[in-house]
């Protein structure tokens, strides 16, 4: 298939290369124009200079930007350049709000529009093992699933439009909460004196098991906290969740309660951090 692919970054950029080796005829665009170089180096495709020449005559149309605006002016720059009956496949994570305005767009030219937020991180991408939660017509979905698999393990149709980044609303408050958790027994562990790799193995058998446990607690312990998705990220998602829950009426105490912690990591220097670095918060003064 002939794909356009917008946003090279420490996601995009493994996810693009995993369709360059499904056999896929690939043009890339990146805001840094050397990013998309150094790609079509590696994997024979084409550097675009413009969305619009990343689009052109592609059948799919795939994005991995940063947030609403960037989304809204990539669609704009490339749509009408899209191959007739393409889908545009968004791999962003937005405003539930901007992906049912982009597929209504869309679909007033014949493109179809797919919003496919993703979880697994860095690391998800470069392997393979995304999880996708897509929102949108079930023949759009049915177009690009099987394209997805190129780099995801599990994909998942919500419902329609939008309904893809509500899906992820979910997946960061769940995480959100967590990760404070999680944080608040290591240093506790910490500070109680005891061996913390013992307490990992028995409690991470427990109920008080999860992937964050099994990859983030000792991480958590040792200070170091360059592991992936950067808490400017996280702040940026759950402000998207917490604007839909003052629309649909959710409370979310700890969400919010979250949100606030990861702007004094923020104002510690830690925008770049992992989001594990709550523990960072913790132990600044200990």
């Amino acid at each position: 298939m002939r794909i356009g692919f917008i946003g090279l970054g420490v996601m995009g950029f493994p996810m693009a290369g995993h369709l360059a080796k499904a056999g896929h005829e690939l043009s890339v665009f990146n805001r840094s124009p050397d990013k998309a170089l150094r790609f079509a180096a590696l994997h024979g495709a084409r550097a675009a200079e413009s969305p619009a020449e990343a689009a052109r005559g592609a059948e799919m149309l795939v994005l991995c930007v940063g947030n609403d605006d960037d989304v809204r002016q990539v669609v704009h720059e490339a749509l009408e350049h899209l191959a007739k009956g393409a889908v545009i496949v968004d791999h962003t994570t937005t405003s539930a709000r901007l992906a049912r305005e982009m597929a209504d767009r869309a679909e007033s030219l014949g493109i179809a529009f797919v919003d496919a937020p993703v979880s697994g991180g860095q690391a998800g991408a470069e392997n393979g093992v995304l999880t996708v939660m897509a929102g949108g017509a079930e023949g759009a979905f049915a177009r690009a699933e099987p394209v997805m698999g190129a780099y995801a393990k599990t994909i998942r149709r919500i419902g329609a439009s939008g309904d893809g980044q509500l899906a992820k609303m979910v997946n960061q408050i769940a995480i959100a909460g967590l990760v404070q958790g999680l944080a608040e027994a290591a240093m506790f562990a910490k500070s109680a004196g005891i061996d913390t790799d013992a307490v990992l193995e028995a409690v991470s058998q427990g109920a008080a098991g999860s992937w964050q446990m099994n990859n983030r607690w000792k991480t958590m312990v040792e200070g170091k906290f360059e592991f992936g998705f950067a808490v400017d990220w996280m702040r940026k998602d759950l402000g998207i969740a917490l604007d839909e829950a003052r629309s649909n009426g959710a409370k979310l105490p700890v969400a919010a309660l979250v949100d606030q912690f990861y702007a004094e990591v923020q104002s510690m220097g830690g925008r770049r951090w992992d989001t594990s670095s709550l523990a960072a918060r913790l132990s600044r003064d200990s």
